[in-house]
């Protein structure tokens, strides 16, 4: 049985080219930096979970919630097969328990904050919004986009940034929590417009500051789909 099954929708994702070795302290032990066109990516990703289970089990008030988080790519190699997946500088939820669960079985880095999203439809536009209160001061990643959805072109930015399927957690220096994420391929709305109003500083340290004050390469909207977290794999690498 899956640790977790869901929804995932609405992914709005803004995605910053950065220099490899800001996120060398990040990197999980037996992974290395996954790269498209020679560019190294960390992405700004606001979702709505929807229909949450954990062990088959709808748990009261833990259904339906947001989560934003910043996130880079990675990959694995197992035997001869290279696996693609992403690693988590910070996950922002509404609700202390689920960061404590998923702190606690995957060592990732969960935060527990007020949050709220708006979703919206003209004749023309949807608009799709993630907030999340910091330290007093609210926080917020919004866009614009086509009504319409289409599909992700194969070696686009679009499908790198979204066919990660694993997830890689630093434990310590030599041992890596490893999970699987499983879900079809996703399909896109074409933005029109983003705002992020964001102090990375405050949200991810003063190693992130500089994005303050540097546009994203794209943004991006996925519908999501159905998905599954598998229960994870410890990997020691001596």
């Amino acid at each position: 049985m899956s640790f977790l099954t869901a929804e995932w929708r609405k992914l709005a994702i803004a995605n910053y080219v950065v220099d490899p070795a800001l996120l060398y302290p990040y990197l999980p032990a037996g992974t290395e930096i996954d790269l498209f066109n020679g560019n190294c990516y960390v992405s700004l990703v606001g979702f709505l979970f929807k229909e949450t289970r954990l062990l088959g089990v709808r748990v009261p008030f833990h259904a339906n919630f947001e989560e934003l988080n910043l996130r880079f790519y990675v990959k694995y190699k197992e035997g001869e097969v290279w696996k693609r997946g992403v690693c988590f500088i910070k996950e922002i939820v509404p609700k202390f328990a689920l960061a404590f669960i998923a702190n606690t079985v995957y060592n990732e880095n969960y935060e527990a904050m007020p949050m709220k999203h708006r979703f919206s439809e003209t004749e023309k536009e949807l608009s799709v919004e993630y907030q999340w209160k910091y330290k007093n001061k609210w926080q917020l990643f919004g866009l614009k986009s086509a009504l319409t959805l289409s599909e992700i072109g194969e070696g686009t930015e679009a499908e790198f940034i979204t066919e990660h399927y694993w997830g890689y957690a630093k434990f310590t220096d030599t041992v890596t929590n490893e999970y699987e994420v499983r879900h079809p391929r996703w399909m896109e709305y074409k933005v029109n417009s983003f705002n992020i109003a964001v102090d990375f500083e405050l949200n991810y340290g003063k190693d992130f500051k500089f994005l303050n004050e540097k546009s994203p390469a794209s943004v991006m909207l996925a519908e999501g789909s159905e998905i599954t977290v598998e229960r994870k794999n410890t990997l020691r690498l001596i």
